[in-house]
């Protein structure tokens, strides 16, 4: 295949997704259709053979252990009865085994293991090599790291020609600052048979990414695989009505443009391959020699760095004050307003915006912010959890708060919805708290987190939240490690009652060098004294101080003995952190000053 590759422009086959689902088979993943309708399955590879195709591709893109694992199918037989189908339905042409990413964020932004993602791509790679095939496709990759490890992952099974390929946006920021050079270039030292681009954008936004993959690449062949074009819903279906002759012409430049192997991806049909076959094979479709890196691909571009917030610049030269307030259900902030004003003029020097805290409904944090800074003057530091937003919204959403002008983002990865107001919602968890922290470090570099710039350097006071007393402490220190890591810039603990909770709180932030808020929350009655030790997990209320609030006259007497104990605290927090967190209930910004006075 590397020999035929070098003697002519290869042409791939197109999707078998679109193929399937024109045949009648709408059940997803299309992989299943290897086991459930492989006489279909055969047909979408025979037609792309009939139409042309130098090679066709295994219908397995989403057939790792990671993606489908969940699925209790034998995914071994999967992916080599998916080689042999190709084999038997396309016979005298090359058969490529399709991997696609694992479809979750590997460390450190996910969860999903460096180790368990080389797992998956090693596991099945072998499985298409006992199916027949003669290489392999690596395609829609989006996340480089992950692509250098399936590529290693591959090498270790099989000895086979490579083919990798990233999804690009077409976007003029991304062009101008030679993103794509840069990419190539990775690509290029994993030392594949062929490096590209597919998905996403059509053959005429193909154009420049084929260009700067030229320039990026050294020898190795560029792969282009585009869509026909711009998708569309029509009843639930997503369809392309891009002509075939429009698609094939529109191709035939990237052959000119130096492509040489070149074929389509989602909404491509065996119509689609047919006419780029004949344009393909045209005596003036020659490819043109591979253009000098620019000088646009060889600048990096300088980024203007946006202004910090005064909480960073506070932190670790004075001792710090932060005060929770209880966003209420509605529109009604009338009453937050106030009490930030209250905390504000009391020298309180941020405010804490939770993000649906158990998973309740409340006005979206962003906007809540946004009006304290507006309306009160005063920093606020806005809580963001993993749990309602996908890794684009994430970002989208992160990014919009930086333009508004918050700057402090508590990371959390958040309350399941199954607890809260809607537990029939779907609870999203693309990543967690650490992967968001990384997140936030990128924005801080520039770059989002498929290495796109953003424009200029944020300035986001990256938080993260620590229990010095959790059910696995050992957990919990190895997560705080791994957050220090990502690049937190200071810890909110969660609420303590002893000094020596504190104290190990202090140590646990002094071990990375981070500023430690110790949260203090006082407690108002004996109710509230026993729910937060006994149904609060990681919450611990020491004996002696459920014994006192237990022994009160009334709740009156309870809350005076709460409050003299968070005085207390207050004291022996300000003598080893750098920070205290004040959790009153109900956000009650008179508790939170009488604490606070104790301190003063």
């Amino acid at each position: 295949m590397v020999q035929a590759l070098s003697q002519r422009v290869l042409v791939g086959d197109g999707a078998n997704g679109t193929g399937l689902q024109r045949l009648g088979y709408h059940r997803q993943p299309y992989d299943l259709a290897v086991l459930e309708a492989p006489d279909l399955v055969m047909a979408v590879h025979r037609e792309y053979a009939e139409a042309g195709a130098d090679f066709v591709e295994t219908n397995t893109f989403q057939a790792n252990e990671v993606r489908l694992g969940a699925l209790e199918i034998d995914l071994d037989l999967l992916n080599r009865r998916a080689a042999e189908l190709a084999n038997a339905a396309a016979p005298g042409k090359y058969v490529l085994g399709a991997i696609g990413p694992c479809g979750k964020p590997i460390e450190p932004i996910g969860t999903v293991t460096r180790e368990q993602a080389a797992d998956a791509f090693r596991r099945q790679a072998t499985a298409l090599v006992s199916g027949g095939v003669d290489g392999f496709m690596l395609e829609t990759f989006v996340d480089l790291d992950e692509l250098e490890i399936a590529v290693r992952a591959v090498r270790e099974v099989a000895d086979l020609p490579i083919f990798v390929s990233k999804a690009f946006i077409e976007d003029g920021e991304m062009l101008a600052q030679g993103f794509p050079v840069e990419c190539a270039k990775r690509m290029d030292a994993l030392g594949v048979a062929a490096l590209g681009a597919n998905c996403i954008v059509g053959p005429q936004r193909m154009l420049d990414l084929v260009r700067m993959l030229g320039e990026g690449a050294s020898e190795t062949p560029i792969l282009s695989f585009p869509t026909p074009g711009m998708p569309q819903l029509v009843k639930g279906v997503v369809t392309y009505d891009t002509a075939p002759d429009y698609f094939a012409r529109a191709c035939r430049r990237l052959v000119e443009e130096g492509a040489r192997v070149i074929g389509g991806c989602c909404g491509t049909t065996p119509d689609h391959i047919r006419a780029l076959r004949k344009e393909v094979d045209q005596a003036s479709a020659k490819p043109k020699p591979k253009a000098k890196a620019s000088a646009r691909s060889q600048t990096e571009r300088v980024l203007k760095t946006s202004e910090p917030s005064q909480f960073q610049g506070k932190l670790g030269k004075t001792f710090v004050s932060a005060v929770e307030m209880d966003v209420p259900r509605g529109l009604n902030l009338d009453k937050l307003i106030a009490g930030a004003a209250k905390l504000k003029a009391a020298g309180v020097d941020v405010i804490n915006i939770s993000d649906g805290a158990r998973a309740r409904l409340r006005m979206n944090p962003t906007a809540v912010a946004t009006l304290i800074q507006t309306q009160v003057g005063i920093e606020t530091t806005m809580h963001f959890s993993c749990r309602d937003r996908n890794l684009l919204a994430i970002q989208a959403d992160l990014l919009g708060a930086h333009a508004l002008g918050i700057r402090n983002i508590l990371a959390v990865t958040g309350d399941p919805a199954n607890i809260g107001d809607y537990p029939s919602a779907t609870s999203v968890f693309d990543i967690d708290a650490i992967g968001l922290v990384r997140i936030l470090s990128r924005f801080n570099d520039g770059i989002d987190l498929a290495g796109y710039s953003v424009g200029v350097k944020c300035a986001f006071t990256v938080a993260a939240a620590y229990n010095p007393c959790a059910m696995d402490q050992a957990v919990e220190d190895e997560r705080l490690s791994r957050k220090a890591d990502a690049g937190v810039h200071v810890v909110y603990t969660q609420p303590v009652f002893s000094a020596e909770d504190a104290e190990r709180a202090a140590e646990a932030g002094a071990k990375h060098g981070i500023p430690v808020l110790v949260g203090v929350l006082p407690l108002r009655n004996q109710r509230h004294c026993e729910f937060m030790h006994n149904e609060v997990p990681g919450i611990s209320v020491p004996d002696s101080l459920r014994a006192a609030i237990a022994a009160a006259a009334d709740d009156a007497e309870a809350q005076q003995v709460g409050l003299r104990a968070a005085r207390a605290l207050a004291e022996s927090v300000k003598a080893c952190a750098q920070g205290i967190y004040l959790m009153p209930p109900f956000g009650n910004p008179e508790v939170a000053l009488d604490v606070l006075e104790a301190i003063r």
